[in-house]
């Protein structure tokens, strides 16, 4: 809404009409952020060029803090979200999940960072977590159940899983090939599978936003 304004401004002045990039923040933790990845090969500067392929002009905001919680991204959340940004891709939750934090906790949170979203007029890719069984049953419902009601309640678009454009495989081992020794990160390979996974909704998002 912000640049159909400025572009009526434009015009109304007679100067020709140029169209902006549409800015997306990717909000998120090492996996946003790049961990142990050499520089371009993390997850906004190859997403960045799929969508440069693509002939979509947009600007991919690098958002992503190691470690962060989701916790941490809704108390940052308001500063990401400046006059620039137009969309946000959320993806939090993975260390609350390792730390065993409570669901209800995670859900408060994505809440405060969808609400923040909302009052900012700014469209949203929320990307889904699934926690592992060994919390049991109820927590891993609880956790999931998270991100699917949340981004029904705020009418965002939903991403199944980060992890989404990986091979489906029986066995768990496979998907090392696409890891960092520590099993948790994606390696450069890993990173294009989950680039080419993400892509087209994030496609979806610049053009909701544009």
């Amino acid at each position: 809404m912000r640049k159909v304004l400025i572009a009526g401004l434009f015009v109304l002045c007679g100067f020709p009409a140029t169209a902006e990039p549409v800015v997306i923040a990717a909000l998120g933790d090492s996996l946003t952020q790049g961990y142990g990845l050499p520089q371009g090969q993390g997850f906004v500067p190859q997403m960045q060029e799929w969508l440069d392929k693509q002939g979509v002009e947009v600007e991919l905001v690098n958002a992503g803090v190691s470690g962060d919680t989701t916790a941490g991204g809704a108390a940052r959340v308001a500063w990401t979200l400046t006059p620039e940004v137009d969309a946000m891709i959320v993806t939090l939750g993975g260390n609350d999940m390792l730390r065993g934090i409570d669901p209800a906790a995670v859900r408060q949170n994505l809440t405060t960072i969808l609400t923040a979203a909302r009052d900012a007029d700014v469209q949203v890719l929320l990307v889904g977590m699934q926690a592992p069984g060994n919390y049991g049953p109820e927590y891993k419902a609880e956790f999931d159940n998270a991100y699917i009601e949340l981004a029904d309640e705020f009418e965002v678009l939903r991403a199944e899983s980060f992890f989404q454009g990986f091979p489906v495989n029986d066995d768990p081992s496979a998907v090392q090939q696409w890891m960092q020794a520590d099993g948790i990160h994606p390696n450069p390979e890993g990173v294009n599978l989950i680039v080419e996974g993400l892509g087209p909704q994030v496609l979806e998002l610049a053009k909701a936003a544009n």
